[in-house]
Parts: C-alpha cells; sequence; structure tokens
C-alpha cells in the first residue's frame, strides 16, 4: 500500500515543494511531480530560482532524457519513467497514485489550497490508508 505523507501549513507551498523535491533528489529517489499545466510551469521555473548555487536535474515527461532524470514533470501519470516517490501538486487525487510506493502532498495555507488538501486527506482516509501529517510550525 502507498505510504503517503501530508505536508500542511507550508506557507508558498511551491517553495516548499522545491526543498521537498531537492531532499528527494539528494537522497537518490527518483521523484515524479504532477500538477496541472500551469502550476507546473511555476513549479520548473521555481526549481530553477529557489536556490541560486544549487541544481536539481528535471524534465518534462515524454522527453528523451527522461528516463534518466531524477525529478520528472508531468500533468498526468499515464506515462512515467519513475514509480517511487509521487509529489502531488495539483488540487485533485492523482487518477493512478496507488503505482507509487511513496505520496507527497504539499498543502499550502492559501483558502483553496487548504479545503483541497482537506478533501484529498478524507479521500485517502475513507479509502484506509494510513496517513502520515507533518504540520509545520507557523
Amino acid at each position: 500500500m502507498t505510504r503517503i505523507d501530508f505536508h500542511s501549513n507550508v506557507g508558498d507551498s511551491l517553495l516548499y515543494a522545491c526543498r521537498l523535491t531537492r531532499k528527494a533528489y539528494l537522497a537518490g529517489q527518483p521523484l515524479i511531480v504532477v500538477a496541472e499545466p500551469a502550476r507546473l510551469a511555476a513549479f520548473d521555473e521555481m526549481l530553477w530560482t529557489f536556490s541560486p548555487l544549487e541544481f536539481v536535474p528535471h524534465c518534462m515527461a515524454g522527453t528523451p532524457v527522461a528516463t534518466e532524470t531524477p525529478v520528472v514533470l508531468t500533468t498526468n501519470l499515464d506515462d512515467v519513467p519513475h514509480h517511487q516517490v509521487l509529489l502531488n501538486l495539483g488540487a485533485t487525487v492523482p487518477a493512478q497514485f496507488a503505482r507509487f510506493e511513496r505520496l507527497l502532498e504539499v498543502v499550502g495555507n492559501a483558502h483553496e489550497e487548504l479545503a483541497a488538501g482537506r478533501e484529498r486527506y478524507r479521500f485517502y482516509l475513507d479509502r484506509g490508508y494510513a496517513l502520515n501529517h507533518y504540520k509545520q510550525a507557523g
């Protein structure tokens, strides 16, 4: 069963997600990041700028180097090269999340993120998943 970790009260969810992505990369854990197109584009841009002296190798799914790249960004999980860790930056439950060993959910402080995060939390809980919750200090 997929291990699900919720990170809530994180402030800027994209910046927090960049830090989680860096942590997974440095730990040698291949990571898939899923989100809606506009949010994914913002995250992609932030990965290039959030830490000026560090580089987190990443690419879009479907590119020729995706199978060799540790962080792959996508809008859907139909054809992804890794199934270890999934980082969901989308508003909804990813359709194929159960194929992954681990799912990371990041919930920012904005009202719409909190509401969507609560819905996803209930979805997983109602289906019997054990949820780990990491609430950041405000």
